[in-house]
């Protein structure tokens, strides 16, 4: 078997003249269409037009040209059949053993700003997606490219044997599987926010791998990252990486924790975490002071951290930086005099994210877990709560700061996970109770963290008191206010110790588990 026939016709021309180039100059014969077939006569490379094989115009604006038995009984015949032989020499058709096509480019389409309807229809490919999957099909004797990065490849085999391998074959009918798979999945995403139906009765998600990583969550568990098709913003998959060695599984995972929770704010902010749970968290009226208090947090737990920054980070927030052991640093931009000292530690990462939307802009998303066997598909909990929001329970209400830090103490406690306990006082994070079994437990832990810093903070739950019991601890410690979600069978219960011991409670209405 040789090459002898390719159907060439392709959205994205990168490298496809020299590719096809080198074709004919190994006697294969190049078929096209449209655009494609007039760049090659413009280049002088030996073409011929599609209606040459189906003896058929193109039609209707070029819907229908290559949608014809001329073209798909060349691709789909198989070779080593009597009967399909004898039915292509028959009806005097031949071979097509070679398919390069890529597809209208309906992502960059959808992608645009303001896109009309009517646009991202017109750039949905019939064609292209059918010619591949029949080519893709038949892999035993076609061989199919999507990608302009395998031309030289083929071109190597052609020119070594005069025809691709089987292994080869099957590597590059695989590839265009996923690739239509990912194209249909894009559409019908497109549809699904078109029809505001993000939750049909079948879903198909796809990713474009980011970077291979060097393991999971430990070494022995093989790990990728993977971005959604259509980018956006202010998140850990746009970021650009200034210095530092490559990211790993689970630094990829605690920068997007922290990235969650510095959106929180609007104010300058500064978020530690670590095991993607916050272990400080600071506001101040720059991000220097921000900083400062997210450190003074837990200056223990800190160490080895994700810190995430809302603002520029300067000089001088590098300079306290720069003291202490940092797995990451993340920023919407540095100075270069802060680049130039956090340059200085080998191996800290610096990620540039950008500009981040303000608390009000920040959308929903659909998060997607696995599960073994399946997945569980859920909105991103971006709720957010105002003073207006909040109802007093107890009989004393709280003061102005006490407000205050309930509302900061809200906005972290929902990035904890659950059970969790927080304590905050003078805008920035005491003590974080995080994935306990039950609530008393969390706050043992938090109170624990904070020491002599729980007398006067505030108390913050993501989700309600089964009994009086957390409230009793935490008048001990010498908290003053709690926010909670309220709604448990044993509220009065709750509602009654705050007052045995003047503390405010506010409750929200609002839970937020987060597993």
């Amino acid at each position: 078997m040789a090459i002898r026939r390719a159907l060439v016709s392709v959205s994205d021309k990168t490298g496809v003249v020299e590719f096809c180039r080198e074709l004919a100059g190994q006697g294969v014969q190049i078929i096209s269409t449209g655009g494609t077939k007039s760049l090659l006569e413009k280049e002088q490379v030996p073409v011929i037009g599609i209606s040459e094989v189906t003896g058929f115009p193109e039609i209707l604006d070029g819907r229908v040209k290559t949608l014809h038995p001329a073209v798909h009984s060349g691709l789909l015949a198989v070779r080593n059949e009597p009967e399909h032989v004898k039915q292509m020499e028959e009806l005097g058709l031949d071979y097509i053993d070679l398919v390069v096509v890529n597809l209208y480019p309906f992502k960059e389409t959808v992608s645009k700003p303001n896109v009309s309807y009517e646009d991202a229809i017109e750039n949905i490919d019939i064609g292209g997606p059918t010619m591949l999957r029949s080519a893709a099909k038949n892999h035993a004797f076609v061989t199919v490219v999507v990608d302009a990065a395998d031309y030289a490849g083929i071109v190597a085999e052609v020119r070594a044997g005069g025809d691709t391998t089987l292994d080869t074959r099957k590597r590059l009918a695989a590839k265009v599987f996923r690739h239509t798979s990912a194209y249909d999945a894009l559409i019908s995403d497109y549809f699904a926010k078109q029809l505001d139906n993000p939750l049909p009765e079948s879903l198909t998600v796809t990713y474009e791998k980011v970077q291979e990583l060097r393991y999971g969550e430990n070494p022995h568990q093989k790990a990728a990252f993977y971005r959604k098709p259509i980018a956006t913003s202010g998140n850990i998959t746009s970021a650009q990486q200034l210095h530092g060695k490559e990211l790993s599984y689970n630094n990829i995972n605690d920068a997007n924790a922290a990235l969650a929770i510095v959106k929180e704010f609007d104010e300058p902010a500064v978020v530690a975490v670590k095991h993607m749970n916050p272990c400080g968290v600071g506001i101040g009226s720059n991000i220097d002071e921000a900083y400062v208090k997210a450190y003074e947090a837990d200056p223990t737990s800190i160490f080895g951290g994700i810190v995430a920054a809302n603002r520029t980070i300067g000089a001088e927030t590098a300079t306290r930086l720069s003291e202490i052991f940092l797995e990451i640093v993340i920023a919407p931009e540095f100075t270069p005099e802060a680049l130039e000292i956090l340059q200085r530690k080998k191996n800290i990462r610096l990620m540039r994210i950008g500009e981040l939307p303000s608390a009000a802009e920040r959308k929903s998303e659909w998060l997607v877990t696995s599960v073994e066997g399946g997945m569980l598909v859920q909105e991103s909990d971006v709720h957010s709560l105002s003073e207006g929001d909040l109802k007093v329970v107890t009989n004393r209400a709280p003061t102005d700061e006490e407000l205050k830090q309930l509302m900061f103490g809200w906005k972290v406690v929902k990035h904890v996970k659950s059970n969790a306990i927080l304590l905050a006082s003078d805008n920035c994070t005491v003590g974080v109770g995080a994935g306990q079994m039950n609530r008393v437990g969390a706050a043992r832990i938090a109170i624990e963290q904070a020491g002599e810093k729980a007398r006067g903070a505030i108390l913050a739950s993501d989700a309600f008191f089964p009994m009086g019991d957390t409230v009793e601890l935490a008048a001990k410690a010498g908290i003053t206010a709690i926010i909670q979600p309220g709604g448990s069978i044993k509220d009065e219960e709750s509602i009654a110790a705050a007052n045995a011991h003047n503390i405010a409670m506010v409750v929200t209405g609002v839970r937020h588990f987060k597993h």
